[in-house]
């Protein structure tokens, strides 16, 4: 027999496969290479919020095997509340082989208020109630537990971020937090939880594994570990609808219309190859399958006429906590700490490289990085980024910051023309993109067989952007030749982000020919 968690609980609600595999099959999911980056910050808000309330006690014990002693942290917690303890922290209950631990329980007069911790933000909530709802299945297993316990549980509540939050000088916890009201959700779930544990129980002592075709829980509320695994089971293989360029906003194909497709039958590029789903995945399905490549010189020479020389191409690096650490930052603000530049004055010059990298030394990287870029991009010349989104949006974001540099910077960002362009626009495609028109898919599509311009080809120790962003603030912390080779290696990498937009810049020039 086999109890229930709040993940487990959790990963019942959104599909009772999840669950099983879970229990079962747990070397099957495909975990996120930003998971453990997540998983960290998460760490960092929840201590954070243990001190929300003032003084607290933490129910926290291991075993010899470093694991955690449910058992003793379930009695510390019981002693705790006999004692009258305001505040606690992990605060941890058992019942029949269900078990759950309260991010914060909180003593409210004759009974207890469950406080549970998040480190995603609002107000991205407001009005739109569907965002707080996949939080309640959690809140309400908690009280199912704590109320079969014998515990009266009168206040639900979600503790979250506050986006509005500007640091300035020390850090204000009371700022840092909103606090939600989660009663009427929490309500209507909580009816439904002993029925789930039924359900779920029976899931989880079943010996094999249930048949359950793919749906929307999937993706909903969060992307499903285990997809990957149950499209294999459903003999889905790539390429697939499920491979289909996605694209962007109200029109873009989505997993909901692709498994609309599935359902129907269309999973296959052959399958789709005689709808019609889009212009980009019609290209796509067509380079696919015949190993066409489709380029539009006309409409490549149209986005070359718009550059000018000299000509920047500009990378920037960046890192996101959930908890600001600067002045003048939000929370999970990107904090630009490096940039890479290659430069061509005209079109005989060589090409100039200059880069930035902040110093590790846990200080603001923000203005002496926007002072230096202000040094190496003049006024009034054309800039290239990939994706330019990403970098106009830091670009404003410092300029807001500095107002003696804002017009230079904003200068820099109005000229800023994006090398994804013509790409999206289905002007320049073949089959190996994949569906795909990031830098990292564009660049070995256009040069397979060119090793200096292979990411995996560079130290291990950043090979992405993902890297970049983990990478960097620990080195403060590094042992001196760890952190001079993890400065070398996060150099390298973001040198190559922009001889990359030149390399591809170069093979635009030719095809246009």
């Amino acid at each position: 027999m086999k109890g229930l968690s709040k993940s487990r609980y959790t990963a019942f609600c959104q599909c009772p496969k999840n669950l099983w595999l879970k229990v079962y099959k747990p070397d099957e999911a495909t975990v996120d290479a930003g998971v453990e980056a997540r998983f960290e910050q998460g760490n960092v808000v929840g201590d954070l919020a243990m001190g929300l309330f003032g003084d607290f006690k933490e129910a926290h014990a291991e075993k010899e095997d470093k694991s955690l002693d449910l058992a003793k942290m379930v009695e510390q917690t019981r002693q705790w509340m006999q004692e009258g303890v305001e505040n606690i922290c992990e605060a941890s209950f058992a019942l029949d082989g269900h078990y759950c631990a309260v991010d914060i329980l909180r003593k409210n007069g004759d009974g207890w208020d469950i406080y549970e911790v998040k480190s995603t933000s609002f107000p991205e909530f407001n009005g739109n109630e569907a965002k707080l709802e996949k939080y309640a299945p959690d809140i309400a297993y908690q009280k199912w537990v704590l109320t079969q316990c014998g515990v009266k549980v009168k206040g639900t509540y979600l503790v979250c971020l506050n986006s509005n939050y500007v640091r300035q000088g020390d850090l204000d916890i009371q700022q840092l937090f909103v606090i939600i009201d989660m009663k009427e959700l929490v309500e209507n779930e909580y009816l439904k939880v002993p029925a789930q544990v039924s359900r779920a129980l029976k899931v989880i002592n079943r010996e094999t594994e249930p048949e359950l075709d793919l749906s929307e829980c999937c993706a909903k509320p969060y992307t499903c570990a285990f997809l990957d695994y149950c499209k294999r089971q459903h003999g889905v293989t790539s390429p697939s609808v499920f491979d289909i360029y996605g694209g962007k906003g109200r029109g873009g194909f989505t997993f909901k219309k692709k498994l609309d497709c599935y359902h129907q039958g269309l999973i296959t590029f052959e399958d789709l190859r005689s709808t019609d789903i889009g212009p980009i995945q019609n290209m796509q399905i067509e380079a696919a399958l015949t190993g066409k490549e489709f380029i539009n010189p006309e409409g490549i020479r149209k986005f070359l006429a718009g550059l000018t020389y000299p000509l920047y191409f500009l990378d920037f690096e960046t890192m996101q906590d959930a908890v600001p650490q600067y002045d003048g930052a939000k929370v999970y603000a990107q904090i630009t700490f490096q940039y890479s530049l290659h430069i061509k004055k005209n079109a005989t010059a060589p090409y100039e490289h200059r880069e930035f990298l902040a110093p590790s030394d846990g200080s603001d990287p923000r203005r002496p990085l926007a002072e230096q870029l202000c040094k190496d991009i003049s006024k009034n010349v054309c800039t290239l980024a990939y994706n330019k989104m990403f970098e106009c949006g830091r670009i404003k974001e410092l300029a807001a910051l500095y107002p003696d540099l804002s017009d230079h910077l904003l200068n820099i960002a109005d000229h800023i023309v994006d090398l994804i362009d013509p790409f999206r626009a289905g002007d320049y495609y073949v089959p190996a993109m994949g569906g795909s028109f990031s830098i990292k898919s564009v660049l070995p599509a256009l040069f397979p067989d060119e090793p200096s311009l292979n990411y995996h080809n560079l130290d291990e120790r950043c090979q992405n952007g993902g890297d970049a962003m983990t990478i960097f603030p620990r080195i403060k912390d590094m042992e001196p030749a760890e952190a001079a080779a993890s400065r070398e290696a996060l150099l390298r990498y973001c040198e190559l982000d922009t001889w990359a937009m030149v390399k591809v810049w170069q093979k635009l020039k030719e095809m246009a020919e």
